[in-house]
């Protein structure tokens, strides 16, 4: 069964370690989510909480006539004190060390990887057996990844996901991999 992973659009404040901030959509964001889930053959719509995702999910769900359940678990990834910040605000030494091991070096505050990891894999496991879109974070798709398709660490952080990129997958029961990619429109 299809499983698409949207990201959301861009914000008001791109380029920050957003994770749990929650920054507005730009319009040019919501119209490029609109425009990615355009064709898609999707039964529901499920969104992160924050605003950047859940806004371009409302407008999807008005255009395809589907209700949007909200799910807090899809969230992207919590930097901590980082979180709201600019990469050059970061010290860079500790920034790369966090890209290589986001369990072993992750900010002050912050969410490790492998809980992401979990909260994401208990969201994926709780999606109906339906055509799904979920709007949700890079963090958050990449999480799912690793989940469904067996990826490491280094394997999930080792492609773009600019804001708007739908990734598509295959998803099945059984054991790992759990799913195929079947498309990646950045």
């Amino acid at each position: 069964m299809p499983l698409h992973l949207l990201r959301h659009g861009a914000p008001e404040t791109p380029g920050l370690l957003l994770g749990r901030t929650d920054s507005v959509p730009t319009r040019a964001g919501i119209d490029a989510c609109l425009a990615q889930a355009e064709g898609l053959e999707i039964e529901m719509i499920v969104t992160s909480d924050l605003q950047r995702a859940r806004q371009a999910a409302t407008a999807i769900g008005e255009r395809a006539g589907l209700p949007v359940w909200v799910d807090p678990r899809w969230r992207e990834l919590d930097f901590g004190i980082w979180d709201g910040l600019a990469p050059a605000d970061v010290d860079p030494e500790a920034l790369a060390r966090f890209w290589q091991d986001p369990d072993g070096f992750a900010p002050p505050g912050s969410e490790g990887w492998t809980a992401l990891l979990g909260r994401i894999a208990d969201a994926v496991e709780d999606l109906p057996r339906v055509p799904t879109l979920v709007l949700t974070h890079g963090g958050a798709m990449r999480a799912a990844l690793a989940h469904l398709c067996g990826f490491s660490v280094q394997q999930s952080w080792s492609f773009g996901l600019p804001y708007a990129a739908l990734l598509s997958l295959e998803r099945w029961t059984g054991e790992p991999p759990l799913a195929r990619i079947t498309g990646l429109r950045p």
